[in-house]
């Protein structure tokens, strides 16, 4: 396939595909709609809980798909030893970050549901870091494990109340509102210390597995050092941290969670990690562990590496006869650029040169 002819979301979309079926990871495609009853059951699972719903012709009401993990967990089903492994490009409906309005957005990912082990969660943190180099050189792709953090946490207060307002303090890297919910509990000022250095230890990984050795005992450290082991042999290795403020809602998510960010966006554009405890949820037995990508996020990086919309921005008015004007945007389309015939220059047009037919051409 020539690339040339892709946009930037088409190239990544066409480069990813090749990268997880040398996987083993098979196409998985879904219809527009799903029943919306699946969504509100878990909106707290969605990146935003606005969906477009309408009532079918048998008065069932059905939603424009936000989401395409709850539709593959729905119409899987769990076979002993055996996983599904999918990938998935599909666009979604849901409120644009940008605009604010419902939008039509791309967005690809995978998932690995079944009877999975570190290996998966490695091979899909991977593929992460993997995904991320598709879009751009200039990355990171942060891990945390909510095990963990729920193990330090709740060491100190299991309190419910507790348990949420630090783990929204840990999510936001609030040391100051952390130590304020900690005082109000009744916490000792060094387990409050002992919580805040989730936050304050982050980075390179082999300095964060130090630093929590000294300051905690808990299997899930070992864990945390199995699956780095296995990252150090990754090409990306120097790119994959650990980050304990990834962290997602304990009531869909377990494990290791992750998050990729890339330069010049301000938000992660990778999100994911196991999520175990959604498979329950809608009655699974399996565990699983996935992520996608969202494109949405992308759309200024995009055009940024676009650079120009047009080769050349070829200007012409009513005197110029339209049999010359469609030879000479054909015998420049022939030399390979691409041409586009305005009266006008359009706004935004990007081009890297303009001929204007009623004089001669200038540099854009």
């Amino acid at each position: 396939m020539d690339e040339t002819l892709l946009n930037f979301a088409e190239k990544c979309t066409f480069r990813l595909r090749s990268l997880y079926q040398k996987f083993g990871y098979q196409p998985y495609k879904m219809g527009k709609f799903e029943e919306y009853e699946l969504y509100v059951r878990n909106k707290d699972f969605l990146v935003s809980d606005r969906v477009i719903a309408f009532s079918d012709t048998n008065g069932k009401m059905m939603a424009l798909k936000p989401d395409v993990t709850l539709s593959i967990i729905k119409n899987g089903e769990d076979v002993p030893g055996v996983k599904q492994k999918v990938y998935y490009s599909e666009n979604v409906y849901r409120v644009s970050e940008s605009t604010h309005h419902f939008k039509e957005i791309m967005q690809n990912g995978l998932e690995c549901i079944g009877d999975i082990d570190v290996y998966d969660i490695y091979e899909a943190i991977s593929l992460a870091a993997g995904s991320l180099s598709v879009v751009t050189n200039d990355f990171c792709l942060e891990i945390s494990n909510l095990d963990l953090v729920k193990q330090v946490v709740t060491a100190v207060c299991d309190d419910v109340a507790f348990v949420q307002q630090v783990i929204a303090c840990i999510a936001e890297k609030n040391c100051h509102d952390l130590k304020k919910v900690c005082l109000s509990f009744g916490v000792s000022d060094a387990d409050a210390e002992k919580i805040a250095s989730l936050i304050t230890t982050y980075g390179e990984r082999n300095g964060v597995l130090q630093a929590l050795r000294e300051k905690f005992s808990c299997p899930q450290i070992d864990a945390l050092a199995a699956l780095s082991a296995l990252l150090d042999n990754s090409p990306y290795a120097e790119k994959i941290k650990f980050d304990f403020s990834v962290v997602n809602d304990m009531n869909y998510y377990n494990g290791f969670v992750f998050k990729g960010f890339v330069d010049g966006v301000p938000r992660g554009v990778l999100a994911g990690g196991q999520y175990d405890n959604l498979m329950k949820k809608m009655n699974r037995t399996s565990g699983a562990v996935g992520f996608a990508i969202y494109f949405d996020r992308l759309e200024d990086l995009s055009r940024e590496n676009a650079k120009t919309d047009v080769d050349l921005l070829l200007l012409y008015d009513e005197n110029v006869d339209v049999a010359t004007l469609a030879r000479k945007v054909n015998a420049l389309i022939a030399l390979g650029m691409s041409v586009s015939a305005q009266k006008a220059v359009p706004e935004n047009l990007r081009c890297k040169e303009t001929l204007d037919l009623r004089g001669e051409g200038t540099k854009c």
